[in-house]
């Protein structure tokens, strides 16, 4: 009787604290360094998207196709992180920052 409380008291500790760990885990993923800076990027031309659609300096529909774009750019760095527990390497890093500066480069021309 006592080893089976025993057992159930520290089945349940151990869950907590495996459900505590990863909660703590998922916080820091989402602030991580190259996470941030790429996702700082994409929120950052979202603003001169809508600026631009704004000022008159593309249309609508230019701005859909490149909001389409950072979408796609978001997804990828979300599936990235995913794949490499909740952070993003300097190599993919590199290529997400290659693909936001390509769209970078089209917003407002």
């Amino acid at each position: 009787m006592k080893i089976s409380r025993l057992a159930a008291v520290l089945a349940t500790a151990l869950m907590l604290g495996t459900a505590g760990s990863a909660l703590a885990q998922s916080a820091w993923d989402q602030a991580h360094p190259r996470r941030a800076e790429v996702n700082g990027r994409l929120a950052n031309q979202n603003r001169r998207i809508h600026q631009e659609v704004r000022t008159g300096e593309i249309t609508r529909t230019q701005a859909h196709r490149l909001h389409r774009q950072d979408r796609a750019i978001r997804h990828e760095e979300r599936a990235m992180a995913r794949r490499n527990g909740g952070a993003i390497t300097p190599r993919e890093q590199h290529t997400l920052n290659r693909q936001e500066n390509a769209v970078g480069r089209e917003i407002g021309h």
